[in-house]
């Protein structure tokens, strides 16, 4: 192996990450421990809830729901401050996918603060960062996808703005991740799917990225072939190893991202999502073969050598070579049931404004090669 100068870089997650089939009963203590008043934020169904309803009740705590039935806008989030701050909460627990985490994660955030929600929103607001510390957070993923149990930032959707865009401060990393597979156990195939490939997206695009550090790529070069090997089996049946597998990608990739970044993927689903309020996973997985094209071909150096590597873990998974690969994974993407960008609702004019608002994208800025307005059409119209 070669040694050469290290660059230097920064990590920061969660203040403890707990994993493995069963933590989310066994860490009902510790999260009793974080305040006896909580907040639970789970997915649309609250019913998924009740086992830790009825176990924090049971070491004491006073439980008020809070249910997020789609991916959190501002009002849901106004919503969800103002019912944290009347029942009194000292702690917070988000149980659900990512949009119930980033739900969780930002009325944490937002019930000590004294500035309006806008003022700290990248892009569509100031930015500013939090005036005080977030009330104690708990993430509890239910799918593998987003990684947002380990990640200091939550995606909202600005209506008004057709916009979805990030309140991020490191403060918000939360205090406790618990990551059960078991929870991940029988999910939908179609959100499996689309979430998976979110999961894969979220190691390829900071393994490819211009802060791609050897703490990230340690956990990218392991995760990356792992998920990819583990989605098709997800594929053909329930599979409690594959499971498992994609719930490690799944943390990884919100390990790696939140301490290096991520790319065109990301840099044009967090526009698409807010113009059309497609499912973030199914905009990802539609994209990602064609924004790796589109990179691989503008690619030079370490660069270029990484993509290849990808593209080869693409062909050993999914069968071909690896010139073709990212060919490969479109196709096979698409026979498994993924829809394209029509069939999620996403237009010319859509495309169009994207390409526009990319440019302003947090994701964007860590993209591996300089994609201009045209190369962002192109990839859009191959993920059509």
């Amino acid at each position: 192996m070669m040694l050469g100068e290290l660059p230097a870089f920064a990590f920061a997650t969660a203040g403890a990450i707990r994993f493995g089939r069963g933590e989310g009963l066994r860490a009902v203590p510790d999260i009793a421990a974080l305040g006896a008043r909580i907040l639970l934020v789970t997915g649309a169904s609250v019913a998924r809830a009740d086992w830790l309803v009825a176990a924090l009740q049971d070491a004491g705590c006073t439980v008020t729901l809070c249910p997020t039935p789609a991916e959190p806008d501002v009002d849901l989030i106004a919503a969800g401050v103002a019912r944290a701050r009347a029942a009194e909460v000292t702690a917070v627990v988000a149980l659900g996918g990512g949009a119930a985490i980033d739900a969780g994660k930002a009325i944490a955030a937002l019930v000590p603060a004294t500035r309006p929600m806008l003022d700290h929103l990248e892009v569509v607001g100031q930015g500013l960062p939090l005036d005080h510390p977030p009330l104690p957070f708990v993430a509890i993923p239910t799918t593998s996808g987003t990684g947002a149990e380990v990640t200091r930032n939550a995606v909202i959707a600005v209506p008004e703005a057709q916009r979805k865009v990030s309140l991020r401060d490191v403060q918000m990393l939360p205090r406790l991740a618990i990551v059960d597979p078991s929870l991940t156990d029988h999910c939908p195939r179609g959100v499996t799917l689309a979430s998976g490939l979110d999961a894969i997206t979220q190691v390829i695009e900071p393994n490819i990225c211009t802060r791609a550090n050897p703490m990230t790529d340690a956990l990218c070069r392991a995760a990356i072939p792992m998920g990819l090997a583990a989605l098709p089996r997800l594929m053909t049946g329930e599979d409690r190893a594959a499971r498992d597998a994609m719930a490690w990608v799944s943390l990884a990739g919100g390990l790696a991202l939140a301490n290096a970044g991520l790319g065109v993927v990301h840099g044009l689903a967090g526009p698409l999502g807010g113009l059309s309020n497609a499912a973030h996973g199914a905009i990802c997985g539609a994209l990602l073969p064609h924004g790796l094209e589109a990179n691989s071909a503008e690619a030079s150096g370490d660069t270029a050598t990484r993509l290849a590597e990808v593209r080869g873990w693409i062909a050993s998974a999914l069968g071909g070579s690896a010139d073709s690969a990212c060919v490969t994974l479109a196709n096979w993407s698409r026979a498994q049931g993924l829809p394209g960008l029509d069939a999620l609702g996403i237009d010319a004019k859509m495309r169009q404004m994207a390409a526009q608002s990319a440019a302003t994208s947090s994701s964007m800025k860590a993209n591996p090669v300089a994609l201009d307005a045209e190369s962002l059409l192109g990839i859009m119209e191959a993920a059509r």
